[in-house]
């Protein structure tokens, strides 16, 4: 189908099948600019508002400007590596570390590890909604909302990506208009330069922490960004939708919501919105959660069939797990997960660059599995065979993110990410990484 169409050509069957466990082929591959507007969705969320008025909330202007700015580079450096890897292979994260260094069994923890970050943010990304249309609509309680938002979002996620497509362009568009028709309501109650220059209303926060936020806000995203750019189809079309979409969403909805911080004085995002425009503000609450909470539930459920591949030799089918993990993310939601965002996103900063580190040391450089997936991308199917275990990229992970968590020095992001890759390159050339047991890889058994 000709690119120069892409909400038509976002409509294609392939997208049916989801391709969750063979690379997608060259004729499902799509025009970049409508897999761009999914990547924006995820960036520009209501979470970026969250995540931009925490650091209003303790830090001046201009220093939260640096954060974000640091943040970003850190976000966009890992999503274009990680992304580029996924338009070349057409696979999953999930399935793509069992050959960029963690075999059968790492990928499993991965797998893991991004179901229940994906989950996290899912959780809470109800809950912010949840707590903004209970205290606007009212009607049921808090708990209530964040369940009966997961359950629709679940329903969503369950007809694959073509539909979480369509929901992008019309949830994009109408948040923006919306959140920015908020935001410039509000701040029109204030003086632009005072904004600008004001101490921050709570708590300091320094500029570690605050690249820290922004690093983990979207490093699962990062991590996780082969699962949309697999459809892509070239290096240049990941780097273009990335940067547009990384940079846009944290620099406009983020120093927006400094700013919305400093003007109201507080931290809370839907305090923020709903004081300045009501009712509307629930449209904007709406909006934000919907497009960003699709792509959290779609790639925990990539994670999780991973992990029960990996470890029990079983497909699981997409649609059942989505509705089993849909129900979980919205019980969290509901249990109020929220209220541990600060330090939910300071872990996930520190735990997760380290995968996006290895996988890029070892397809990029150390390329010891490189050619069982390029051969494999050829072939439209996942290697006939995987190494089960690589003990020394675990040690190296736990090094990394343990390096991230106690050292003190420097931004943890960037910590841990380096000293992941630095270590993985390392023994990669020294040849101490080794894998440990071979097996047939259940998705090409079952063919």
């Amino acid at each position: 189908m000709a690119s120069s169409n892409p909400p038509e050509s976002i409509s294609t069957d392939d997208f049916d099948s989801d391709y969750a466990d063979t690379p997608v082929p060259d004729r499902a591959r799509k025009h970049w600019f409508p897999i761009a507007v999914t990547k924006f969705g995820q960036v520009s969320a209501l979470s970026q508002f969250l995540l931009g008025s925490t650091l209003g909330f303790g830090m001046p202007f201009w220093k939260a400007f640096v954060a974000i700015t640091l943040g970003s580079v850190i976000l966009q450096v890992v999503s274009i590596m990680v992304g580029i890897i996924g338009m070349r292979t057409g696979l999953t994260t999930s399935i793509l570390t069992r050959w960029t260094g963690f075999g059968r069994g790492g990928a499993a923890v991965v797998g893991a590890v991004i179901a229940i970050s994906s989950i996290g943010w899912f959780g809470i990304q109800s809950g912010v909604s949840a707590e903004g249309l209970a205290s606007t609509v009212g009607v049921m309680p808090e708990w209530l909302w964040a369940l009966l938002f997961g359950f629709a979002i679940t329903v969503v996620v369950v007809f694959g990506f073509k539909m979480i497509a369509r929901v992008a362009y019309i949830a994009v568009p109408l948040f923006l208009v919306l959140a920015l028709a908020a935001a410039a309501i509000e701040l029109s109650r204030h003086s632009f330069g005072e904004l600008l220059t004001s101490a921050p209303p709570g708590p300091e926060m320094n500029l570690v922490q605050g690249t820290g936020l922004v690093a983990g806000g979207f490093i699962v995203g990062a991590v996780i960004n082969s699962d949309i750019t697999r459809y892509n189809r070239s290096s240049a079309d990941v780097v273009k939708q990335t940067v547009l979409g990384i940079t846009l969403g944290e620099y406009l909805i983020g120093l927006i919501g400094v700013l919305l911080a400093h003007a109201v004085g507080s931290a809370d995002v839907t305090t923020i919105i709903l004081s300045s425009v009501g009712w509307i503000g629930v449209l904007v609450i709406i909006m934000g959660t919907i497009k960003i909470n699709d792509i959290n539930l779609y790639s925990s459920v990539f994670g999780i069939i991973n992990f029960i591949a990996a470890i029990f030799g079983r497909n699981a089918d997409r649609k059942t797990v989505t509705i089993t993990v849909g129900v979980l993310g919205s019980v969290l939601g509901a249990a109020g997960i929220l209220d541990h965002f600060t330090t939910f996103l300071s872990v996930l900063g520190v735990l997760m660059p380290p995968v996006a580190a290895i996988m890029v040391a070892e397809y990029f450089i150390v390329k010891k599995w490189r050619g069982e997936i390029d051969v494999a991308h050829t072939e439209r199917l996942v290697p006939a065979t995987q190494p089960n275990w690589i003990p020394l990229t675990l040690i190296i992970w736990a090094i990394a993110s343990a390096v991230g968590f106690f050292v003190t020095w420097g931004i943890p992001a960037i910590n841990s990410l380096v000293v992941a890759f630095v270590l993985y390159v390392a023994a990669g050339k020294l040849g101490w990484i080794k894998e440990y047991g071979r097996s047939d890889t259940p998705e090409r058994v079952r063919r």
